[in-house]
């Protein structure tokens, strides 16, 4: 299985996943942002709080070959990526709109349009949106399994391989 299958396995489905995409859509179309033809993820990181924890991914690539992987991260105001660290993978978000507020190495610091911060491997971060916001990640390629999430009850990528221990 491919990693996007990977994490399409793990994305929510139903009612609430299609309202989440809905009101997605509006926001994107409102921002005049286009957004890849690619089915999106929409992640609740397996805890079912998707209001407070959780975003939606939308994979532009995943080359492992080739050494890269872009994607557009979304989240909802109040919404929080939870924090997480990898260990192989270096990541640089960029704010495409709105702001977060990113946490990185202990330090926490409001990210605007058009900022730039790159996440060395074994660094714990996290965001959560000041209002909506959107998110370029480059990074090296993805792997489901390389994500150790902070909160053991997260029962996805390294945590779920190490029995909820990261």
């Amino acid at each position: 299985m491919n990693e996007l299958d990977k994490g399409l396995d793990i994305s929510m489905r139903g009612v609430a996943a299609r309202r989440a995409l809905a009101v997605f859509r509006r926001q994107v179309k409102a921002w005049g942002v286009a957004m890849p033809t690619i089915k999106p993820l929409v992640l609740d990181f397996g805890i079912g709080e998707y209001e407070k924890t959780g975003l939606i991914e939308y994979w532009i690539a995943n080359e492992a070959r080739a050494g890269y992987c872009g994607k557009y991260l979304f989240v909802f105001d109040g919404q929080t990526c939870p924090e997480h660290r990898h260990r192989k993978k270096h990541e640089t978000f960029f704010v495409v709109k709105g702001q977060v507020r990113m946490r990185c190495g202990g330090r926490s610091r409001v990210m605007k349009e058009g900022d730039v911060l790159p996440v060395a491997p074994g660094r714990k971060h996290s965001f959560t949106g000041i209002g909506p916001a959107l998110l370029l990640e480059l990074s090296m390629p993805c792997e489901i399994a390389d994500n150790y999430f902070t909160n053991r009850d997260i029962p996805i990528g390294g945590n779920a391989a190490c029995g909820g221990r990261s």
